[in-house]
């Protein structure tokens, strides 16, 4: 059973990155009676702003760039959450053209690249009242997108992510597409729910549970947020998501998530107990063993292996064998056993 670990340094990163000047975050006050708001720092063009502003109350998006936001979710970074938003934008809406002087091995196979340039804005509005109000955090994001000339496809959608940390709280965000000489702009709103950790006193629940295909360590964290095409980064993380829980028969469920409200035992270290069962409509597909945690951030794969009975004559023989293509429910039962806590979470997915 493969163990993920999140470098120690991620939350100090993401949270200096709150901190930084680029973030617009307001800067710590020793004395909170005397703390007084910080301005916003002005990253958005004024006529970008105002289209968002427009579509604020009613979250009318803008349609000259056609994209959605399909997806989104986030991931524990002490006291703040890192926040990812998947796009799913047309390569045509892109604009992609010949990137400029691309040099050819005339002794290789071609394989001219295609680059888009466009800009991206992220503005994050405080929500009070069920009402977008107090612009809180607004970053730009500069765009270039790569792609192989050959089998380029117009009229294909491809998905995106970009991601930015926020503490918690709700927020409305309002996400904008601009070509370079903002001619053209599409915008769009995600809601944004992120909860208070330490409000978590009688119940337990989880971050958004997903399962990632391919994670990639990198020499250093990203420090600025960037669009990228296929995968999100976390800290020194290249994380490539199953995005839609679609899987191969043979592969394994590799998950991600972070539970609130567990509580640590003497010494630091956390005593939690999780049953994962694989169900199919109402019967039990695949039953694992109970796994013992002793953290709260939780991240191994799952076999996707079932154990069957075979009955040939008066024998009976046990036989491992793929779980066969269908949709199935991976049902969680955590029970923190220092405070008694428990929770049940559930994920579908399919095999195909």
């Amino acid at each position: 059973m493969k163990r993920i670990i999140v470098p120690m340094l991620l939350a100090g990163l993401i949270l200096a990155w709150l901190a930084a000047p680029a973030s617009a975050a307001p800067a710590a006050q020793k004395d909170k009676k005397e703390a007084k708001p910080q301005p916003v720092k002005v990253y958005i063009p004024k006529e970008v702003k105002e289209l968002m502003l427009a579509g604020l109350a009613a979250k009318q998006a803008r349609m000259d760039i056609p994209f959605e936001v399909f997806k989104t979710l986030y991931l524990p970074a002490q006291q703040a959450f890192y926040n990812v938003f998947f796009l799913k934008i047309k390569n045509s809406d892109l604009g992609f053209a010949p990137a400029a002087a691309q040099v050819v091995d005339p002794d290789a196979p071609a394989a001219l690249k295609l680059k888009a340039t466009f800009n991206m804005f992220l503005a994050f509005f405080k929500v009070e009242n069920d009402k977008p109000t107090t612009l809180v955090k607004e970053v730009y994001v500069p765009a270039a997108i790569e792609a192989d000339q050959a089998g380029f496809d117009p009229a294909k959608d491809e998905w995106y992510a970009v991601g930015y940390p926020l503490m918690p709280g709700q927020y409305l965000a309002s996400i904008a597409i601009a070509s370079q000489d903002l001619k053209k702009i599409g915008i769009q709103y995600a809601d944004v729910k992120l909860p208070d950790p330490k409000s978590f006193t009688v119940s337990l629940d989880t971050t958004p549970i997903f399962f990632g295909k391919e994670y990639k360590n990198l020499q250093a964290p990203e420090t600025k947020a960037e669009l990228h095409k296929g995968s999100f980064m976390y800290s020194v993380l290249q994380v490539t998501p199953n995005i839609d829980n679609v899987f191969s028969v043979g592969e394994n469920l590799d998950m991600f998530f972070y539970i609130f409200g567990s509580q640590p035992k003497e010494g630091g270290k956390y005593d939690i107990e999780i049953n994962f069962e694989v169900m199919q409509g109402d019967k039990i597909a695949v039953k694992y063993a109970t796994g013992a945690y002793d953290s709260p951030l939780i991240s191994l794969p799952l076999q996707m292996k079932q154990t069957l009975q075979i009955k040939k004559g008066e024998e009976t023989r046990s036989e491992t064998r793929d779980l066969p293509a269908g949709s199935y429910t991976l049902v969680l039962k955590i029970t923190d056993k220092v405070s008694g806590l428990t929770c049940e979470k559930k994920v579908d997915f399919t095999v195909k």
